[in-house]
């Protein structure tokens, strides 16, 4: 699994830190830390974290498919 997401579109509301703390963290107010290829273990947890995203900044890729997994969506990416 992997992930990306649109640190543009993010507007920090941070409801991806609240679902799935293991792999998004607010860092700051407004910047956003993430695990782009976080554990398989954690599915569940990171397509409710993408899908609850009020601007839909999370997308979710399953690289066994080359495509991406609908969920609405290392540490990786400040804004």
């Amino acid at each position: 699994m992997r992930l990306v997401v649109d640190l543009n579109r993010c507007q920090g509301y941070a409801q991806c830190a609240f679902l799935a703390p293991d792999v998004f963290v607010m860092h700051g107010e407004e910047s956003l830390l993430y695990n782009p290829h976080a554990d398989e273990a954690r599915r569940e947890q990171v397509k409710r974290a993408a899908t609850a995203c009020p601007v839909q900044a999370i997308r979710v890729e399953d690289p066994e498919d080359d495509a991406p997994v609908p969920a609405g969506g290392g540490l990786s990416g400040v804004r």
